[in-house]
């Protein structure tokens, strides 16, 4: 299946489905890979190789884009992201040093995660100075193209209790998959930068998360969320309601988007230094925040993690949110597993951005 950088996440939410559906015990979602050099979407926006280009899902998301910043000789997604950021600094008061400061934050976790394409630390100064892909964002608040695999067992509890796996276990217990709003598109709609990129849909799928879990925002301690570029990390605060609408930059002042604060966001480095190979990043995600409930990331375990919360996010657009949380009841189980594999840890691993 393909949902662009949400496929992973698919792949999870049709195992799940499956499993849930009574039609299968266990169920294997895997993702994986190899991404060629270079920036997604660098094509013309307007002309196809042989004339002109032929309509595709992204034309409503353009168009709005286009009525309030002109194409510009850059990779079509950084332009989508990065307008969407500047709508927020003109409508909230954000500034391009937040978004500096979440590329900052997100080099600073990936330092202790062993499966993290780059494990460098910048300064803010560092972050800004690096080479300019499209204003306001910067080479180190993009993510890199990335060649990756992951892969999630989904299973019953009844599977689980019969094999002796209730120490590994972590329950989903809120999940939503949702496409593009007509509020992203639709030509009746206002021109919204933010909107264009998947707002609406993730705002949608948070609070169907929350009402299945009979959770808010509030009891989560722990978030894996698209940054595919540090602004929609900032705007994501926001759909997902760690942050009320407008103020994600307030999150980022206050430094409750990292550790010691009231959510660690992204404890594994994020798509932007973990890396971000589209189709495993879903599956990935949701690896972390098991391994974060389980107690097992070591340096950089988020402590008193009790409830975890996944957005997975596929431009044009689908999207897909999850809840985890360890089962109280088997928490004084002991894990059954082999040491992960180095294999995504390579040292030398390079940007091909």
């Amino acid at each position: 299946m393909k949902s662009a950088c949400a496929t992973g996440s698919n792949a999870l939410f049709m195992m799940r489905s499956f499993v849930a559906g009574g039609m299968n015990e266990c169920c294997l979602a895997v993702g994986v890979d190899i991404m060629k050099p270079g920036p997604l979407g660098a094509a013309d926006a307007t002309k196809g190789p042989k004339g002109p280009r032929k309509a595709n899902s992204m034309d409503g998301q353009l168009a709005a884009m286009v009525s309030k910043f002109p194409i510009a000789a850059a990779p079509i997604n950084p332009q989508m992201f990065g307008n969407a950021g500047r709508e927020h600094n003109e409508m909230y008061g954000s500034n391009p040093d937040h978004f500096a400061a979440i590329g900052e934050k997100n080099h600073r976790h990936s330092i202790n995660n062993p499966y993290s394409q780059f494990r460098d630390q910048y300064t803010h100064d560092e972050i800004k100075a690096s080479r300019m892909i499209y204003a306001p964002l910067t080479k180190l608040q993009c993510s890199p193209t990335s060649d990756g695999a992951a892969a999630a067992i989904l299973c019953s509890e009844d599977f689980v209790k019969k094999h002796g796996l209730e120490g590994n276990a972590v329950e989903i217990i809120g999940q939503a998959m949702k496409t593009d709003m007509a509020t992203a598109w639709e030509k009746d709609a206002p021109d919204s930068c933010i909107k264009s990129v998947g707002f609406d849909m993730a705002k949608s799928a948070a609070q169907d998360v929350y009402a299945q879990a009979g959770i808010t925002a509030n009891d989560v301690q722990v978030v894996e969320l698209h940054d595919c570029f540090s602004c929609n990390e900032l705007l994501t605060y926001e759909a997902i309601g760690l942050a009320k609408e407008g103020e994600g930059h307030k999150l980022v002042d206050s430094g409750n988007n990292t550790f010691g604060g009231k959510f660690v966001v992204n404890p594994s480095g994020g798509l932007i230094s973990k890396g971000h190979p589209l189709g495993a990043t879903g599956v990935a995600q949701c690896a972390e925040l098991n391994w974060q409930l389980r107690g097992e990331c070591g340096p950089r375990q988020v402590k008193g993690a009790k409830v975890a919360l996944q957005h997975n996010l596929g431009l044009g657009g689908n999207v897909v949110v999850t809840a985890y949380r360890k089962p109280a009841e088997w928490g004084g189980k002991q894990p059954k597993r082999r040491a992960p594999s180095r294999a995504m840890g390579v040292p030398g691993m390079q940007s091909r951005l």
